[in-house]
């Protein structure tokens, strides 16, 4: 396992820094892709690789995988983890940049999929995971473009595993609760950006300033490491489980979801926002 070579997206920050840390402290080849490449020297530090990837872009996609083949000969572990939020509501939010949330989330994610599969048919073995949300299990105000694209992780994963898996492949989705990085923030100035100022800034206000009370660096929910000891549990599984869900509230929501009413369930959010914001 320790010579295994894993490709992860995302790497510059948050869940994506702390797993790929965690996998090269384990012996794990890695290779780190991301944006900011400047972010990532404490990687190179360590052992990594670092490689520029911008998942709205088809040949920077090519380029990477490209690269990682030229230099490894295959891929056996890719981590789907780099995405990020647009906020607002629906009639304030702009086509454009709902596509652009696809493009990254989605499309980006499946793009860089059918790259590296290839490779692991070849092999007869791999393994994808896909870094999901509880938010791709339930949804709310001011993210609807943000969880619709977490849907469609969940139903493309679905479909993904029962297609691989006579190759020897395995797929397994990550569902994270609330963590601590800038994710939050970086959603709650979007929500007041597009909806700030529109007839649905009262409420929007109110959701922007949950995410960046409940999301951020200091706030008391899970650290990335949750998330990143789950991936390695999937890694390490010999036959790993479709779903890991964790992180604080990971449960919690989705359980409520499956057993109240809409009516109701859409009340509780409410009333928390109003309470935590």
């Amino acid at each position: 396992m320790s010579k295994k070579v894993v490709l992860i997206t995302g790497a510059s920050s948050g869940i994506g820094l702390t797993t790929a840390k965690m996998l090269l402290k384990d012996g794990y080849t890695v290779y780190c892709a991301a944006r900011r490449t400047e972010l990532m020297e404490s990687l190179k530090e360590d052992g990594g690789h670092t490689v520029f990837l911008d998942l709205n872009d088809d040949a920077s996609i090519k380029s990477c995988v490209d690269s990682v083949l030229k230099a490894e000969g295959h891929v056996d572990i890719l981590i789907n983890n780099a995405g990020y939020a647009t906020g607002g509501s629906l009639e304030d939010t702009s086509i454009e940049e709902a596509k652009r949330q696809f493009e990254v989330n989605v499309f980006g994610l499946i793009r860089i999929t059918q790259l590296c599969l290839p490779s692991m048919r070849e092999q007869k073995s791999g393994l994808i995971i896909n870094i999901s949300s509880m938010a791709g299990l339930f949804s709310s105000p001011f993210l609807g473009w943000y969880h619709a694209a977490k849907y469609s992780v969940e139903a493309l994963s679905d479909s993904l595993r029962n297609e691989v898996k006579s190759f020897g492949i395995k797929v397994a989705i990550i569902e994270p609760g609330l963590i601590k990085t800038n994710w939050g923030v970086i959603a709650g100035n979007v929500i007041e950006k597009n909806s700030g100022s529109t007839a649905y800034k009262d409420n929007a206000l109110l959701y922007s300033d949950f995410y960046k009370r409940n999301y951020n660096e200091n706030a008391k929910v899970s650290n990335p490491s949750v998330i990143s000891k789950a991936i390695y549990k999937a890694i390490k599984a010999r036959n790993p489980k479709s779903r890991y869900r964790t992180g604080k509230y990971s449960h919690s929501f989705v359980f409520l979801k499956r057993i109240l009413p809409d009516w109701l369930f859409d009340f509780c959010t409410d009333r928390l926002i109003k309470y935590f914001g």
